[in-house]
């Protein structure tokens, strides 16, 4: 370790391209992609004067060969991260701390599944988490920070960063799973017969509202579809004003016309003719294994269609790609009779004041257990056959 060095980069421009896809592996989901995240840097979505100040680290040898990275963010405000640490933000005010700015390891503001440390093939990756956060434990330490956090963290990972003192917070969220299912009539086969004759019913009142949906995706992308994307996403979080959580700019969606990206975007046109004149559309991501639900907006309202565009046919697509899950984003209750199982995912912390620690820690046990519950509950009620989800607690929660 000693022939190591560490820096921190304010800009994931900074790191090349190759370098940091040679750590992230072939396998890597497209939210940790360089393109993706570089896409976000670069259209002011994601910068300081949004709240979210890029503060990746990195660690090299002496040749300049990039061993290990960790994408950070330094957060004036805990938006975007669709984990809701206001409890943890009260607690601080009331110890007289400041909880604000926070560092924050995830794909920004994306509430998926897969944050880790990025460590090149063949280094040790239990000893370069544990070192990396002795680095961060320093900056903050220096700087004045209260807090870090992973969120949505790698089921791989997490036991390495554990083992280096994260304390571990469980949260809920919603995933659909093929579970050998193969086409669309075998989706709705899982129902029961009430929630089959519903399903049935929604998608018969988009068809004679004489919509049709058609997915479009890599080369059939075009940039007056991704402009009319970003319009759809803005003119959706506009109608929640304040709570309308409106953080991409228009300049990002052009971005997507990429071949390295758009082969992973997914629009799904809702139209009365031509697909790219759409009356709805929806945006998802998709990799050899999963699609992820991100946006969509529409400018009619009609009966039904956000499922339609949002959860039915993003559902037959993933069946006929062979896909095996969909995760619909964060938020809805509604997702769950329409097929998605509430699943725990884990996010972990480290807090640098002693009480504000100690008091967490207490708490958490409990809070994952009940957590634990709710989702038990939840999942006992669901209208459809299921798989209980694995759970994902560390030995430390048992």
């Amino acid at each position: 370790m000693a022939s190591l060095s560490a820096r921190w980069h304010r800009s994931l421009q900074e790191i090349p391209e190759d370098d940091w896809e040679r750590l992230v592996g072939a396998d890597a989901i497209p939210f940790y992609r360089w393109r993706w995240l570089t896409a976000l840097e670069a259209s002011g979505s994601i910068a300081a004067d949004q709240g979210w100040q890029p503060l990746h680290l990195a660690l090299r040898r002496d040749d300049d060969t990039l061993v290990a990275v960790a994408p950070l963010y330094l957060k004036g405000h805990s938006y975007g991260e669709f984990v809701f640490d206001q409890a943890f933000a009260r607690l601080a005010a009331d110890l007289g701390l400041r909880y604000y700015p926070k560092l924050v390891g995830m794909s920004p503001v994306s509430p998926v599944q897969g944050y880790r440390f990025h460590v090149a093939p063949g280094e040790d990756a239990g000893a370069l988490t544990a070192l990396m956060l002795r680095l961060i434990d320093d900056f903050a330490a220096r700087n004045g920070i209260l807090s870090c956090n992973f969120l949505y963290v790698d089921p791989a990972w997490q036991p390495l960063a554990e083992a280096a003192g994260c304390a571990c917070w469980l949260n809920q969220q919603s995933l659909w799973s093929a579970q050998g299912q193969e086409q669309f009539a075998d989706y709705l086969a899982g129902f029961n017969a009430n929630q089959r004759r519903n399903i049935k019913r929604e998608r018969q009142a988009v068809r004679k509202a004489g919509i049709s949906v058609t997915p479009l995706t890599g080369a059939a992308l075009t940039p007056a579809l991704l402009e009319a994307m970003h319009g759809f996403y803005a003119q959706h979080c506009a109608r929640w004003g304040p709570w309308g959580s409106k953080y991409l700019e228009a300049s990002f969606f052009d971005a997507l016309v990429d071949p390295e990206l758009s082969v992973h975007v997914v629009l799904f046109s809702a139209h009365r003719g031509d697909p790219h004149d759409p009356v709805a559309m929806s945006l998802c991501i998709q990799d050899q294994q999963q699609l992820w639900g991100r946006y969509w907006g529409t400018r009619e309202e009609i009966d039904c269609l956000h499922f339609e565009v949002c959860y039915y046919a993003p559902i037959a697509w993933a069946l006929e790609r062979g896909l095996q899950r969909f995760d619909p984003g964060a938020g809805g209750s509604h997702k769950r009779r329409r097929g998605f199982v509430a699943r725990p995912l884990a996010s972990l912390h480290r807090w640098y004041d002693d009480q504000m620690d100690g008091l967490i820690r207490a708490w958490l046990p409990r809070a994952n257990g009940l957590l634990q519950e709710e989702i038990e509950a939840i999942n006992a009620e669901l209208p459809f056959r299921a798989e209980a989800p694995a759970l994902g607690l560390s030995a430390a929660d048992l």
